[in-house]
């Protein structure tokens, strides 16, 4: 995986804030890709998170996989 690739979250993080499947962009690679920083944005492109994230937690997309949408905001309860 390499800078700017778009790559899919394995696992939940920031305390539930991001879901499995969610899609972010590697911004670094860190040490070969021991590490990546991966920032993951809205639809507008307003930062949700930039996360410091281990290989196992991400992976790179698929070609058949499609985008889906959910509202964090919505999720978070802080739209009710």
């Amino acid at each position: 995986m390499s800078e700017y690739d778009l790559v899919v979250l394995q696992e939940e993080i920031a305390d539930g804030r991001l879901k499995v499947g969610d899609v972010g962009t590697i911004l670094t690679v860190y040490n070969g890709g021991k590490a990546y920083e991966v920032e993951f944005v809205t639809l507008t492109g307003e930062s949700v998170a930039v996360e410091t994230l281990l290989p196992h937690q991400i992976r790179e997309v698929r070609s058949s996989e499609v985008m889906s949408v959910r509202d964090i905001e919505l999720q978070n309860g802080l739209d009710s």
